[in-house]
This record gives C-alpha cells, sequence and structure tokens, in this order.
C-alpha cells in the first residue's frame, strides 16, 4: 500500500481536478453526472477498502477516512456517494456476505459496474430504524417485499439496494437487484433537499419485489443487530470524516476572503472579530480531523472501543461543520448568502450531517449512556 502521505496527495488531487470545479454546477442542477461517477470508479475509490481478491485496493479505514475528507472537502454530494455505495452496502458485504454473495457482487461493485444504495428510512421511520414498515413474506424459495422507503441517497441511480424489511422471521436484510425487480420497484426523485442536492436522494415503492433466498445478506432475524448496526458504523465514520472536509473548506474559504476584502480601510484579516471565527473554524477542523484519525486508528485494530470512538467523531465532526460553515457564511456576509459563494453550500450541506446516519440527538443518548456506564470507552 502506498504510503498515508501519497494516498492523501492523490486524493486531493483528484478531488481538486474532478470534483471541486464543478460541484456548485451540481448542486444547482440536482444531480451528479454519471461521467463524475465513472471517473471516481476507474480511479478505484469506490471499492477502495473492498478486499484485493474482489477487486478492490484493500485500503484499511485511515486510507478511507482520508479520501472521504478530500471528497468532502470538494462536494458533499459526491462524497455521499462513498458513504452509500461503499461504508453502508460494499463494506457491509464484505463483513458479513457468504463466500457466494461475495464473489458475486463486490467486484462489480469495486469496479463500479454497479451502484449501491442503502434503504432503510421509511416515511414514518427515521432515527427509530428499528420500526420499520416495509414487509417481507416468504414465496416458496423467495421472499417478496412491500412498502416504501424514503431518503434513498443515490436511489435514482442505483443497481443494488440493501433492503432492511420485517416479517415472521424477524427483521431482515435484503440485496435487492433494480434489473430483476421490474414494475414491482418504482422509483422516484426527491427534489428540494436543503443539502446534498446532487445526490440523487430517491423515494422507493415496492410491491411484492421479489429476492431469492440467497440475497439475504446476515443471519434470518438479525438484519437490524447485525447488518444495519455494521452499515451505520461505517457510515457514520464516512460522514464523520466527510464533515472535516466542510469545515477545512469553510476554512479555506474564509481566509481567501479576510485577506482580499476590504472594510473601513482594512483586510478583513485585520479585525478582531473575524480573527476569532478563524480560530473557532481552525480549532472545530482540527480536533475533528484527531477523532476521526483516533476512530480509525481503532477501526483498523478491530478495538471494542472503535464504535463509541466513531460515534463521538460522527458527532463532534457533524456539529463542529456547521459551525464553521456558519462562521464562514458570516465572514463573507451577504456574499456567503449568494450561489455565487461556495460557503452557501457547504452551510447547507453541513446541516444535514447532523441528521444522517444518527442524529446528532442520538449519538448524544449513545455518547453519554456509555460514559455513565463506562467511562474508559470515552477517556481511555
Amino acid at each position: 500500500m502506498a504510503s498515508y502521505d501519497a494516498l492523501r496527495a492523490e486524493f486531493e488531487a483528484f478531488a481538486a481536478e474532478q470534483i471541486a470545479p464543478f460541484a456548485d454546477e451540481w448542486d444547482r442542477n440536482g444531480a451528479v453526472p454519471e461521467s463524475a461517477i465513472r471517473a471516481m470508479a476507474e480511479a478505484g475509490f469506490l471499492g477502495l477498502s473492498i478486499p484485493e481478491e474482489f477487486g478492490g485496493r484493500g485500503l484499511d479505514q485511515r486510507g478511507v477516512m482520508l479520501l472521504n475528507m478530500a471528497v468532502g472537502e470538494a462536494c458533499s454530494s459526491m462524497r455521499s456517494l462513498l458513504t452509500v455505495h461503499l461504508a453502508l452496502v460494499s463494506e457491509t458485504i464484505a463483513r458479513w456476505g457468504t463466500p457466494e454473495q461475495k464473489t458475486r457482487l463486490l467486484p462489480d461493485l469495486a469496479s463500479g459496474r454497479k451502484i449501491a444504495a442503502f434503504a432503510l428510512s421509511e416515511p414514518l421511520t427515521g432515527s427509530d430504524a428499528k420500526n420499520v414498515h416495509t414487509r417481507y413474506v416468504r414465496d416458496g424459495d423467495r421472499y417478496r417485499l412491500t412498502g416504501r422507503k424514503k431518503w434513498t441517497t443515490f436511489g435514482q441511480r442505483a443497481d443494488l439496494f440493501l433492503v432492511v424489511a420485517d416479517g415472521e422471521e424477524g427483521v431482515c436484510a435484503f440485496l435487492l437487484d433494480r434489473s430483476k425487480a421490474g414494475k414491482s420497484l418504482l422509483l422516484g426523485p426527491l427534489d428540494g433537499m436543503l443539502g446534498t442536492r446532487a445526490s440523487l436522494v430517491a423515494e422507493m415503492e415496492m410491491s411484492g419485489c421479489a429476492v431469492d433466498e440467497r440475497d439475504v445478506l446476515g443471519r434470518r432475524g438479525l438484519g437490524f443487530l447485525q447488518i444495519v448496526n455494521t452499515a451505520l458504523d461505517n457510515g457514520r465514520f464516512s460522514v464523520a470524516a466527510g464533515c472535516v472536509g466542510i469545515a477545512r473548506a469553510a476554512l479555506r474559504a474564509a481566509a481567501q476572503h479576510a485577506n482580499t476584502r476590504e472594510q473601513f480601510g482594512s483586510k478583513l484579516r485585520d479585525f478582531q472579530l473575524i480573527r476569532r471565527r478563524a480560530a473557532a473554524i481552525a480549532l472545530d477542523a482540527r480536533t475533528a480531523a484527531l477523532l476521526c484519525e483516533d476512530a480509525a486508528a481503532l477501526r483498523d485494530g478491530g478495538s471494542p472501543k472503535a464504535i463509541m470512538r466513531t460515534a463521538m467523531a460522527k458527532y463532534h465532526a457533524s456539529a463542529a461543520a456547521n459551525r464553521a460553515a456558519d462562521h464562514a457564511v458570516q465572514i463573507h456576509g451577504a456574499l456567503g448568502c449568494h450561489e455565487s459563494s461556495p460557503v452557501q453550500r457547504y452551510f447547507r450541506d453541513a446541516r444535514v450531517m447532523e441528521i444522517i446516519e444518527g442524529s446528532t440527538e442520538m449519538q448524544e443518548l449513545l455518547i453519554g449512556e456509555q460514559a455513565i456506564k463506562n467511562p474508559d470507552l470515552i477517556i481511555d
């Protein structure tokens, strides 16, 4: 594996050349173009952490972190593809899939020949993810899925869906192939999003979608405890690192504006209140990065503390991104409220991050509970 410095340089160069110059346009158009997804695939990013035996690059979690930071700094919508395709679905299949599932699915996911999405949230189910209303019924050697999923990131584009449903065997996770679903699967765009507007969010309606028995992921009845918990843990790590990217982007934009804009005969950088805001952004960006680095090390080491530290990284980094973007908009003044400046996009994208993959409130409950029960998980 290349050194981490070399990986960071690779990821940042790609993001600067092939993502950042187009991010505002994608945001306005409400879609990441297919050509950009292809470029990510050709660079090997969609299979970054998938084992080499299945066509991936086999990188560890620190490498995944560096990629999410770089892409997150350039465009949160594109970074969301890494979250759903790589973290939520591909890494979860790599962890819990059968040998047959891995051999059949991971090569196409690693190469980007197929794009994956995670179908958990529903119109009436958000943070209470265990309370799924989508149902499955056994039909011979198949299962049939019926229900609605909402807020499915990259669902408009996905070829493979990891669908969570409840039924007589308990909550199960199913791998639904879009090409085989036919008219029993309807997908519609969810426009009007506050942030990550280009992430091709969809609403799904399933009316008896047939899924083969071989496409049950993990143990029957443990779809939540085994699959959803693993997927969300992976997703939180991706989002946390992406939030570091947002904070870094906010700092760069704020610094550039403060160094060029003049008011009352002085550069903005000379005003103490502007420096205070810049200091706050810098501190948030760095502390969020350190928490992500801590989580990456624990995840790569297989530590039992990794889940809690990942939750802490996501909790802090998403809040930090919001504060950083808020300061950047304020430093820009009216310009920060207009689409001609990317800081308004950072502001909108950052707001989404405190909701997805476990809201700030849910992370507070989780961290607070563990802090009282087992402080060593937090401070050691």
